[in-house]
């Protein structure tokens, strides 16, 4: 059905946009641009949507627009905490890029096979679709800032 209502082939009903908004983390008056009140969207510090695994703390910066092509959150990472399993799939849409900047302590960015030693005022920038993880492999916790934008890389 969504691939329908994309390609522009059938409307869809209030129950189905509510349920496709829902599936976007939207409200259906954000998904409908209903709520808009002006061009500037402001998360206030410590109100952005918080997930917690294990020792691993997300803050999502950025709020959840339509049409937002990048994204922006807080990472803390306790002592011996990773972002995700090496096994895990790519949890971004093919072609996106991530920058992340360490603000706090050290992590290592492990990607394609390869550890990348990172510490506070390093960045680092790579295809975010490939499988990755940072790990915090210190004795004191860890804080970067990530920014991922959408499908930009050359296919």
């Amino acid at each position: 059905m969504l691939s329908q209502v994309e390609r522009g082939e059938t409307s869809p009903t209030l129950a189905i946009a509510a349920r496709i908004a829902s599936g976007l983390d939207l409200s259906l008056s954000q998904l409908l641009r209903l709520d808009e009140g002006g061009h500037v969207a402001v998360v206030r510090r410590g109100q952005g949507r918080k997930r917690r695994r294990g020792g691993h703390r997300v803050e999502e910066l950025t709020p959840p627009l339509p049409g937002q092509r990048a994204d922006v959150s807080r990472h803390r990472l306790d002592p011996s905490t990773t972002t995700g399993g090496a096994g895990d799939p790519p949890l971004h849409e093919p072609g996106s890029r991530e920058t992340a900047v360490i603000l706090e302590g050290r992590a290592v960015l492990v990607i394609d096979g390869e550890r990348h030693e990172l510490r506070a005022g390093d960045s680092v920038t790579f295809d975010a679709d490939l499988v990755h993880h940072f790990e915090n492999d210190a004795d004191e916790p860890a804080e970067l800032l990530a920014v991922v934008a959408a499908g930009l890389r050359r296919s």
